[in-house]
């Protein structure tokens, strides 16, 4: 009996040291390798008007960058080779004080190209080191019981408008791109509660009849402003925020999407409906992480190229 006991206890303490370094090894390839397994996702849609010529937009989100991020750097200034009509940066580029020089640096390359960009939290304020565990009971608060640091974001808003990119804070702008007038309307960080829809561009008595698409443009995926954009008359919508889950079940996807869009939503191309519209809605799993929780796992960051081509 003694014999049997002792062995009970051995076999349990092999298991439990299995299962400790199965989780540590689990932990290790979220933290320096998936993380840093850039890709790219390409996605097709025929929504542009007849006899239009295909648009390649290059999707950004949740750069979330800092300082010495090497790879990063290196990848995102490799994107330029896609030669985009146009870049759509939904946010959260920064996650440092002193990052604005590296993701300026990184970036430097596609602000060769036409852009349009809105802001994320992580470009007006400085993430918080909480606990992470609080990610999985739902959408992170927007309220701080202390400030929060500021980051440069007007720094960074004012070389992207040097560059030529369009900032669509609460505003709305058409620009031609390829023969086709893209009617752009964006909000600001629905996150913070900081979105005001302002319409979509009207132009002109005749302006519907010229070819055009209009596209909404958000940071967070809230409900509410996919229902609004929708309403408004949108056909494409761009978001980030997610992180596509950023820590995934295998085989299941996404646990949580901090905001209130379906789980199954938080990355991809899909349909939103509503009021008996459906609307194309890209949703990028975004390039980085928090700098408190650099983790992926079972969701590898990425850039989207949205190949549009003629109905």
């Amino acid at each position: 009996m003694g014999t049997t006991t002792e062995g009970s206890r051995n076999g349990a303490a092999v298991a439990l040291g299995i299962t400790a370094a199965a989780g540590v090894a689990t932990f290790g390839y979220a933290a320096f390798v998936e993380r840093n397994l850039f890709g790219l996702r390409k996605e097709n849609l025929a929504i542009l008007p007849q006899g239009s010529r295909p648009l390649q937009v290059l999707h950004l989100s949740d750069i979330h960058m800092v300082p010495r991020q090497a790879a990063k750097t290196k990848w995102l200034q490799g994107l330029a080779e896609l030669k985009p009509d146009l870049v759509v940066n939904t946010g959260d580029n920064l996650s440092h004080p002193k990052a604005l020089a590296p993701l300026l640096d990184a970036l430097e390359p596609l602000l060769e190209f036409p852009g349009v960009f809105v802001p994320g939290s992580n470009d007006y304020y400085a993430p918080r080191l909480q606990n992470p565990f609080k990610y999985f009971t739902g959408p992170s608060s927007s309220k701080a019981d202390k400030p929060l640091k500021e980051l440069p974001w007007q720094q960074m808003f004012a070389r992207f408008g040097s560059a030529g990119w369009v900032d669509l804070t609460n505003r709305s702008q058409s620009v031609a791109v390829r023969g086709v007038r893209l009617d752009l309307s964006g909000v600001d960080d629905p996150h913070l509660g900081r979105d005001k829809f302002a319409g979509f561009p009207a132009g002109s008595s005749t302006a519907g009849e010229a070819p055009h698409l209009r596209v909404g443009v958000a940071h967070a995926p809230y409900q509410r402003v996919l229902d609004t954009f929708t309403d408004g008359g949108a056909d494409l919508i761009f978001a980030g925020h997610t992180h596509g889950g950023q820590v995934c079940v295998p085989g299941y996807g996404a646990l949580v999407s901090n905001c209130d869009l379906p789980t199954w939503r938080a990355r991809g191309l899909t349909q939103w409906e509503h009021n008996g519209r459906a609307v194309p809605l890209n949703v990028s799993a975004g390039i980085g992480t928090s700098r408190f929780a650099p983790v992926r796992f079972a969701c590898r960051p990425e850039a989207v190229l949205l190949t549009l081509t003629s109905r």
